[in-house]
């Protein structure tokens, strides 16, 4: 017969087996139990239960998601492959943005110290000047990425914070649509990000990376601010501001070819 206290401690954990709740579990499992999980742990960050069902009351597990997740590979173009595919195309078109927007764009800088150059050569690159933001619904998408279990901590997060960017009034869950992984708006901000480096440029009280240029362009320079840009130095492979840029995609290849473009745009 085992000693009384080991007995009571078998007791406790088995009890404690039975209540905790199937939700508790961070990925797999039952889709239904999992998202409840989900739902009460926005609850106790202080999400709102508004918010909560809005976003997550009919919300279903997307296989496509993780079809497209699990297809990835490794970037293999050469840089000149790469920036001579992606530049030449969008280098008249990012020179008139420049002109466009120069007003905004002279506010930036003197803002936040980050060349017009550089925040078009992002602009350009990840979805042609907003062209190409995603339709994806970004709460699927997320939900999605967070049940399955290759990085449900990371996409977990990010599910939370998309639904606090819903619940600050920023965007409505029927707005927030974007790339498959959850990256949202003309310059692709993961939703942590865009908790973080979003601002209100167009003064209309909200911070809408989707539908806003002048909140799209403040907020990729408040990023790029936020990582250490400084201000009047060159963003060159080498330089502090190109690590900066490293911050952006680390894809040494990517990071050139928004280096260069940039350089292209600004007569270097």
């Amino acid at each position: 017969m085992r000693p009384l206290t080991i007995r009571l401690t078998c007791i406790v954990l088995w009890l404690g087996a039975i209540a905790a709740p199937a939700s508790a579990a961070p990925c797999g499992g039952d889709f239904g139990a999992w998202l409840q999980g989900v739902k009460q742990e926005a609850a106790a960050q202080g999400i709102s239960q508004r918010t909560i069902q809005s976003a997550l009351g009919t919300l279903s597990y997307d296989p496509s998601i993780i079809a497209r997740d699990h297809a990835q590979g490794v970037f293999r173009q050469s840089f000149e492959q790469f920036s001579g595919r992606m530049v030449p195309p969008r280098l008249a078109r990012g020179q008139r943005m420049l002109q466009q927007y120069a007003p905004i764009f002279s506010k930036i800088e003197q803002q936040f110290g980050v060349p017009g150059a550089v925040i078009v050569a992002i602009w350009g690159l990840e979805t042609d000047f907003g062209a190409n933001s995603g339709r994806f619904p970004t709460i699927r998408s997320l939900a999605s990425l967070a049940y399955d279990c290759r990085r449900p901590d990371k996409f977990r997060g990010e599910l939370i914070a998309a639904l606090q960017i819903i619940d600050r009034g920023d965007m409505a869950p029927s707005d927030l649509r974007g790339a498959w992984a959850g990256e949202i708006g003309q310059t692709q901000f993961l939703p942590s990000s865009y908790l973080k480096y979003a601002v209100d440029y167009d003064g209309n009280g909200r911070r809408d990376l989707i539908r806003s240029v002048p909140d799209v362009l403040a907020s990729t320079a408040n990023y790029l601010k936020g990582y250490g840009w400084q201000r009047g130095q060159p963003w060159g492979e080498g330089t502090a501001n190109f690590q900066v840029l490293l911050q952006w995609n680390s894809s040494q290849v990517y990071t050139k070819t928004v280096a260069y473009f940039a350089q292209q745009l600004a007569g270097q």
